[in-house]
């Protein structure tokens, strides 16, 4: 039996254009963890759904520009994030309600959502000024909820040092994101 191989392996031998099935195969290795990340976004099975299906189309129309700076993994779910984020902003933008004579409006309501995106928006943009090391030491312990022993051996080091350094990045997100809310 061989060994399968691995994300960046498949990658390359796709941008070669060596016959592989490297669509299928990952597709078949991310899509339920894409699916569930896009769920959590949008509360919304269909649309998660739909967006799922938009990101891997995208993934693959971009693979040539995989750097492997990062994993594979943590490209595709960044890719992933940022699609959610950007749609969902957009929809609300848009956003199109029917007339309705029972409709009724909730003022704070709005205002709370309002101030939620905000928040969202302020903690993305906080995000992308820490390095790719950080922000993927935060992806892994609050978006894929991995424990920190898992973490530690993921990225191969003592867990002593990925709590430090994820209470380093929190700080730095915190500082940030106070720095942009009171401008």
């Amino acid at each position: 039996m061989t060994n399968p191989l691995s994300d960046e392996e498949m990658i390359r031998q796709y941008l070669s254009n060596s016959p592989s099935q490297c669509f299928e195969t990952l597709y078949n290795r991310y899509v339920n963890k894409v699916y569930r990340r896009c769920l959590s976004m949008t509360k919304d099975p269909l649309k998660a759904e739909d967006f799922t299906h938009d990101i891997f189309l995208k993934v693959f129309h971009k693979l040539d520009a995989f750097q492997e700076r990062s994993s594979f993994s943590t490209w595709l779910y960044s890719i992933a994030f940022n699609y959610c984020s950007d749609q969902i902003r957009l929809a609300r933008r848009l956003h199109v309600t029917g007339i309705d004579d029972n409709l009724t409006h909730d003022i704070p309501e709005v205002k709370d959502e309002y101030l939620h995106e905000e928040t969202l928006y302020l903690v993305n943009r906080a995000m992308e000024s820490l390095s790719m090391n950080e922000q993927d030491l935060l992806r892994f312990k609050y978006e894929d909820g991995m424990s920190i022993t898992a973490i530690a051996a993921h990225i191969q080091l003592k867990e002593s040092t990925v709590k430090m350094r994820l209470k380093r990045s929190r700080d730095k997100i915190h500082k940030l994101y106070e720095k942009m809310y009171a401008v």
